[in-house]
């Protein structure tokens, strides 16, 4: 599976942290708060986005785009503390 992490921190202290965790999951950085990893699975991301939920504040927004997943492209954002989840079928 393909996913790709999209990243807006409030603070330098949360971006850090946050890089930490990202890279120790096996994600390599593409662009500056953007990263991204093939080799990831179902159970690593969701213990990914736990250790992130942790980390951040209201004032972080994460995005994470899964593809594929049975045929669709999943988008999970954090935004506020709150998580929202967006199928989109192709």
């Amino acid at each position: 599976m393909f996913v790709a992490i999209a990243c807006d921190f409030s603070s330098g202290d949360h971006k850090k942290d946050a890089e930490l965790v990202i890279k120790q999951y096996g994600f390599s950085r593409i662009m500056e708060n953007l990263f991204e990893s093939t080799t990831i699975g179902e159970v690593y991301l969701t213990r990914l986005k736990r250790d992130l939920d942790q980390i951040t504040d209201s004032y972080d927004n994460l995005r994470f785009y899964q593809y594929p997943v049975e045929n669709t492209m999943v988008i999970t954002s954090l935004k506020e503390k709150k998580w929202r989840r967006l199928v989109v079928r192709i």
